[in-house]
Formats: structure tokens, C-alpha cells, sequence
């Protein structure tokens, strides 16, 4: 079995969300023993080095957190949607977030007019947040980039910005309050816009799993988790968004068909 939470890692976040793991798998065995039904078990620990995205699609999966990109273009109809945690983000109604737009301070070239020039660093091809939502945030205003950059992360498309080696990154609101946080190369950005709201992270478990019981005590845990904890990863609590409003949003094209 497994459980996995790649999405928002970091060194300074990873005790908080272990501990709030220990207070679901308390949860959940204690509501298997009250209802005395023969429930399948759940992992002690989340697993911190689950590799790449294959592990969406195991067998034995119990939770991981996917972009909504991926799960409407290849996982959708192969797992099970669990919820989506709520990071009471800001102009984004529980459980949705949207892409911070991110140029250095001193870049004079703010406007959207002027970023058929910028090259753009995005973290991935398969990401709403880095390359969806900033693409389709300029195709509707019948403006483009000029270049692009794959970074592989946001952290690494922010700090290509920071140190010169592309002009413009979208990242993710919450990645982006995290970075904000923590990294100091981030006092030399500055936001210049931010895309409109879309449904956040999906939490999802295997296919054919009704993960009912387990999706009451992760909302119980969260629930329960102390207020420092909670703070530390700026946890509101767990949502619960209709599929229809991940599947309905547009595929935008390869970035590198786009910029060659």
C-alpha cells in the first residue's frame, strides 16, 4: 500500500503533514473496529519517495494528490476522486486556486502586450497551474509568449526567473505562498497578474475503491489537527468539487508546438 502527498513538499512542511497522516490512519482503524466491518487497511506513514507519476495508477493505492491536468487527460475513469484540500487561497472559492504571475522587480515589461518578447519558464507540459492556465490566460486576450523554458518545478521555474534565465514563470498560489515563505531569491519578484480561479489539486485513491469511511476520517483528522499545524500548511480543510469541473476545462496544446 501506499500514500503520497508530492504535490506541496517541502523540508520545512513534511513533519506537519505526517502528523495530520498519523491522526487519519488513528481515525480511520478506530472507525474499522467500531463498525467491526473487514475494511481494508491503510499505510502507517506517507511515503515520501513515491518516484514518478506512475504510482497514480497502483493497485494498492490509498491517497496521493495529483495536478488537475493529468487527471483529466490520462487518469480520469482510472482512479477515484477523493476531495481536494481547501488553502483558503486568495479570490478562490474553497478547494480552487489559480497561477501567480511572477517577472523580477526590476523588468520594466509589466503589461501582457509586452510578453510576446519574455521567454517563460514552465515546470511542465502536463501542469494546469504552470502552463494551462498562463497560456489560455493570454490566448483569450489573442496574446502568446515569446520562448519557453521546462524547468521541471516550480521552484525552479521561479528561481530561473529570479536569476535571468527566463523572464516570466505562473505558479501555483499556493507553491508560490510557500516560496514566498521560505525562499529568499523571492524578494527580488514581484507579481505582474494571476489567472482566474480553477479546482485545486485532486486528491485521489485506486479504481473501484469505496473510500467513503476513509475520506470521513481524513476530514475528521484535518479537522482535528492542532491550529500550529494547520497554520504550518495553511490547511483549511477538504472540498469536495464535482468532476464535471475538472473535465470540462480546455487541454491547451504541447508548449512545444507553441514555441518550436
Amino acid at each position: 500500500m501506499i500514500a503520497s502527498l508530492p504535490m506541496y513538499d517541502r523540508p520545512e512542511t513534511r513533519a506537519a503533514w505526517d502528523a495530520m497522516w498519523s491522526d487519519t490512519v488513528k481515525e480511520y482503524r478506530l472507525w474499522r473496529t467500531t463498525i467491526g466491518q473487514d475494511l481494508p487497511d491503510i499505510p502507517d506513514a506517507l511515503t515520501w519517495d513515491a518516484g514518478d507519476a506512475s504510482h497514480w495508477t497502483r493497485d494498492d493505492l490509498v491517497l496521493s494528490q495529483t495536478c488537475s491536468l493529468p487527471y483529466r487527460t490520462r487518469l480520469h475513469g482510472k482512479v477515484t476522486y477523493l476531495g481536494t484540500f481547501d488553502f483558503a487561497l486568495p479570490g478562490c472559492p474553497p478547494g480552487y486556486y489559480n497561477s501567480i504571475l511572477l517577472m523580477r522587480e526590476d523588468d520594466p515589461r509589466r503589461e501582457p502586450q509586452n510578453w510576446s518578447d519574455l521567454t517563460m519558464a514552465y515546470n511542465a507540459p502536463d501542469s494546469q497551474s504552470g502552463w494551462a492556465a498562463p497560456y489560455f490566460h493570454l490566448h483569450q486576450m489573442g496574446l502568446s509568449f515569446g520562448k519557453g523554458t521546462e524547468t521541471g518545478a516550480h521552484y525552479s521555474s521561479a528561481k530561473a526567473v529570479a536569476e535571468g534565465r527566463a523572464d516570466i514563470a505562473a505558479i501555483d498560489a499556493q507553491t508560490y505562498r510557500l516560496l514566498r515563505r521560505y525562499e529568499p531569491f523571492m524578494d527580488h519578484l514581484i507579481e505582474v497578474g494571476h489567472t482566474e480561479p480553477t479546482p485545486g489539486l485532486p486528491l485521489i485513491t485506486r479504481r473501484g475503491w469505496d473510500a467513503n469511511e476513509f475520506w470521513g476520517s481524513l476530514n475528521q483528522a484535518i479537522f482535528s489537527t492542532p491550529s500550529n499545524n494547520k497554520n504550518h500548511l495553511d490547511l483549511k480543510g477538504l472540498a469536495t468539487i464535482h468532476v464535471e469541473r475538472y473535465t470540462e476545462l480546455p487541454v491547451p496544446p504541447d508548449p512545444k508546438t507553441v514555441f518550436g
